[in-house]
């Protein structure tokens, strides 16, 4: 069996067109910015490699066919922390529920990377397990407009060292603390 990578990201808002204006994306539609992130994310990541998306996947969730195949063409396996665009009324909407994640959505999730401790979230906490034993915290939902602190930072897509791709844990450490 091939080595499993293991990739972050975040605020992907697939085929989300007022996405583009609020958060400054480059992109003059959100079928040109899909593509775009449907291409950097399938030239990172292989089919065995694994993807935590720390929330907000996609939006336009009523076309449940078309975020499906959204879904399908991107490499890898798929592991949602969900955010607040994944939610309908509370609850994980049914379009993002039926979608093959590897495993069921969950709001927080913790896993090791390169003998790491990571605490994932699609929101910032100034706290997080471990946090004083030098685990680290990555989060979403920000769009790059909150900064890191300490082990904690945004593995949006907004920000300019992700670049619309999911990266790995050595990319999105290199420079903190």
């Amino acid at each position: 069996m091939p080595y499993t990578r293991k990739f972050y990201i975040a605020d992907t808002h697939f085929q989300h067109n007022e996405i583009i204006s609020s958060c400054r994306r480059p992109f003059l539609s959100a079928d040109l910015m899909t593509e775009y992130m449907v291409n950097r994310w399938n030239e990172a990541v292989g089919d065995s490699d694994l993807v935590y998306h720390l929330g907000d996947f996609a939006v336009g969730l009523e076309d449940a066919a078309r975020v499906a195949s959204i879904f399908r063409r991107l490499r890898g396996r798929k592991i949602l922390i969900y955010g607040n665009h994944d939610l309908r009324r509370g609850e994980l909407h049914p379009t993002i529920a039926s979608l093959a994640w590897d495993r069921p959505p969950a709001a927080a999730l913790e896993t090791t990377d390169g003998g790491h401790r990571v605490f994932m979230s699609h929101y910032a906490h100034r706290s997080w397990p471990a946090a004083h034993y030098g685990s680290y915290h990555f989060f979403g939902h920000s769009h790059g407009n909150l900064p890191s602190c300490s082990r904690s930072r945004d593995v949006g897509v907004d920000l300019l060292d992700v670049d619309f791709t999911p990266r790995t844990f050595v990319e999105l450490v290199k420079d903190m603390a």
